[in-house]
């Protein structure tokens, strides 16, 4: 009898919360968001010289002063660069799904951050210069198409760029690759020696994207194939306990991001296992860490952000999947 009363009421503690949850998404879309997708991409492949001055008008942000207009020009006359762009217009002839996804984004992040502004958004390309594929300031978000394109687009095949990463280079991922951009700007750590402050940190930009895009899947947040996350999960408690076994949460050792932290096509155990695993376990156990924080504390995410990482572990109880 009592065991069946303590399952009705974790039942009802969970049907509340998921209530709860439900209203904070209600009032998240009643929000007014107001912005165009501005293509500058399109704009560019459709212009002459004579059309350089409207264009820098109407995009000062692309354009520097300290590069003369010989040099813009050239570019725009460049067979290359009229190759990358036709290839952008054929993928991209709208951006219905982009949009709605960020205009999500944007009332969450304005739900959390009052004085938060809708940005100016932008399209351009940067010859696959995937490191910089958003840029996210205070007033403008512009998005690089030209690393979007989808993984096996030839840009990525015959530029040798690795699988693990053109495997995240397409559309649904534009979103998620903004939302990072701005956890960012919202984070804040006054250390980041150890292997833990480095999990926490990442942790910090997933548990983010948590609550600003959950309209998307753990695997898209993450960057994973759905097997690479079932994996991380199914092998959660040993990853754990390899932590802890070697002494590696409190280690300042240099080596154990690159393993365990840095975007690579698995982590390094240095065992067997290591080619089934993926890249970043560490990212993923960090973000485990922070979700359990969030569960324990009841912090808003902004306050969360901001939090110190030892209070973060110490707080959160965290106990991995078995």
């Amino acid at each position: 009898m009592q065991i069946r009363i303590y399952f009705i009421l974790i039942l009802g503690f969970i049907m509340l919360s998921c209530n709860e949850e439900s209203k904070v998404e209600q009032e998240i879309a009643k929000i007014e968001v107001d912005f165009n997708i501005e293509r500058f991409d399109k704009a560019l492949l459709e212009a002459t010289p004579k059309d350089l001055p409207r264009l820098k008008g109407a995009f000062p942000f692309f354009f520097s002063k300290h590069v003369p207009d010989s040099i813009v020009i050239e570019r725009m006359q460049d067979t290359l660069q009229h190759e990358i762009l036709k290839e952008v217009q054929l993928a991209f002839e709208d951006f219905k799904n982009t949009k709605v996804e960020l205009t999500s984004l944007f009332q969450h992040i304005k739900y959390y951050d009052k004085v938060f502004s809708i940005p100016r958004v932008a399209t351009f390309t940067n010859n696959v210069q995937y490191r910089d594929n958003v840029i996210v300031t205070d007033s403008v978000v512009v998005i690089a198409l030209d690393n979007y394109l989808g993984e096996n687009h030839k840009f990525y095949v015959d530029g040798n760029i690795p699988v693990y990463l053109a495997k995240n280079f397409k559309e649904e991922q534009i979103v998620v690759d903004i939302a990072n951009d701005y956890a960012e700007k919202y984070a804040f750590q006054s250390t980041r020696k150890t292997l833990l402050d480095e999990m926490i940190y990442f942790g910090k930009l997933l548990y983010f994207k948590d609550v600003m895009i959950p309209f998307k899947t753990d695997a898209e947040k993450i960057g994973y194939s759905d097997s690479e996350l079932k994996w991380a999960e199914a092998n959660e408690s040993q990853i754990w306990s390899y932590f802890i076994e070697k002494e590696m949460l409190f280690s300042t050792d240099s080596k154990l991001p690159n393993r365990f932290i840095a975007n690579a096509p698995f982590s390094k155990f240095y065992l067997e296992l290591d080619n089934e695993s993926p890249g970043r376990l560490g990212q993923y156990i960090g973000w485990q860490i922070v979700k359990a924080y969030a569960e324990n504390s009841g912090e808003n995410v902004i306050e969360i952000m901001q939090t110190e990482p030892d209070v973060i572990f110490n707080k959160s109880k965290f106990k991995p999947k078995k």
